[in-house]
């Protein structure tokens, strides 16, 4: 077992990497400081692994959500079905969620204990790639509204993040791609060494190699535990995290959260800030190429929908949280391993990358 602390003073905590985590009945009750827990999941992961951590918790008092699986049920609603059992089992302030899933149970079991009672502990145990290497760390939570993904959350820091890398041997091939494409963000806006290795190791990552993805869930999450410690609200470089994102959530709200996973969302989205970057005189079309070529190799979409207009686009990118009085800001390239803060960006010229890019 690897571990990684995120240094934020009195809110610091560790982050659990290794194999059979979820097998450790100590690591659970090192962090559970009451005889409430709840563990909230969803349809897919709860066959798999529920009872396996419900096993851990035969001496507390413990009730289970188990919500639909899929971004499309990240919303208020769903998440009323979180506050109904803590509110039905009368959960007091110092009980203890357990969030087991990927990004979209991380986010919103966190953002679930960040509002009940206005804040009890959690703890974030991410069963998909995606979520071990950037979702479940840093106290992101929140839940989307039809105009806009994540424009309604909170910062609230888990009190552990276990990232068992055993549970992703029953991750699809689809789910596991995904992941990728946010641990190549890593390697793209402050680690270049890691990008070369990427570039290198990436068929060892497909093949599932234990020690590859360890060693990417491990450099991901200490890239991201740097930065956060830096910058906890993102006032300043925790922004670079976004790369692409600004780009893929409007494509996510674009398709109604369906139809595109989060991660493939991020690779159109990159690739696209790639050739942004491009256009202000930043990357060489050698760069954006290494950019398109290592998303293509995991099989993952680098071109938009061809339904969708420049202007849609345009117009859902202008719901975005890095925007400042009306104005669309976007974290660019100005080289591989090193990204902008977020810059103010013509919008002529991002009509140009809309229309244009893949094919100039």
């Amino acid at each position: 077992m690897t571990t990684l602390n995120v240094e934020l003073a009195e809110r610091s905590y560790s982050i659990y990497i290794g194999a059979g985590l979820l097998s450790q009945t100590e690591l659970f009750q090192r962090h559970i400081q009451s005889k409430q827990v709840l563990v909230v999941t969803n349809s897919t992961v709860a066959p798999l692994y529920l009872a396996q951590v419900l096993a851990h918790l035969q001496a507390y008092q413990v009730a289970q959500v188990v919500l639909p699986d899929g971004e499309q049920y990240k919303n208020l609603q769903h998440i009323n079905q979180i506050y109904d059992q803590l509110l039905a089992q009368k959960f007091s302030r110092n009980a203890t969620l357990i969030a087991l899933g990927g990004g979209v149970i991380g986010d919103m079991g966190g953002f679930a204990a960040a509002t009940y009672q206005r804040g009890i502990p959690f703890m974030q145990i991410p069963t998909t790639l995606l979520a071990q290497v950037d979702s479940s760390v840093g106290g992101k939570t929140g839940v989307n509204h039809a105009l806009g993904k994540n424009m309604i959350g909170a910062f609230y820091q888990p009190r552990c993040v276990i990232a068992d890398t055993q549970v992703l041997t029953t991750l699809d091939d689809r789910q596991l791609a995904a992941g990728l494409a946010e641990v190549i963000k890593y390697g793209l806006i402050r680690d270049p060494k890691f990008f070369c290795w990427l570039e290198e190791h990436l068929s060892d990552l497909l093949a599932r190699d234990p020690s590859a993805l360890a060693y990417a869930i491990e450099q991901s999450c200490r890239n991201k535990a740097e930065v956060v410690a830096e910058d906890e609200t993102e006032t300043g470089v925790r922004a670079t995290l976004n790369l692409g994102h600004t780009f893929g959530h409007a494509l996510e709200t674009a398709l109604n959260y369906t139809g595109l996973l989060h991660g493939e969302a991020v690779a159109i989205g990159t690739c696209l800030a790639a050739d942004l970057s491009r256009r202000l005189g930043w990357l060489s079309r050698v760069d954006v190429q290494r950019v398109v070529d290592i998303f293509q190799r995991c099989q993952l979409p680098v071109a938009l929908p061809a339904h969708l207009t420049p202007e849609r686009i345009l117009d859902l990118m202008a719901v975005d949280k890095k925007n400042l009085d009306g104005k669309i800001r976007v974290i660019l390239l100005e080289a591989i391993g090193q990204a902008t803060l977020p810059v103010n960006v013509d919008q002529n010229v991002l009509v140009e990358t809309l229309v244009h890019y893949g094919r100039d």
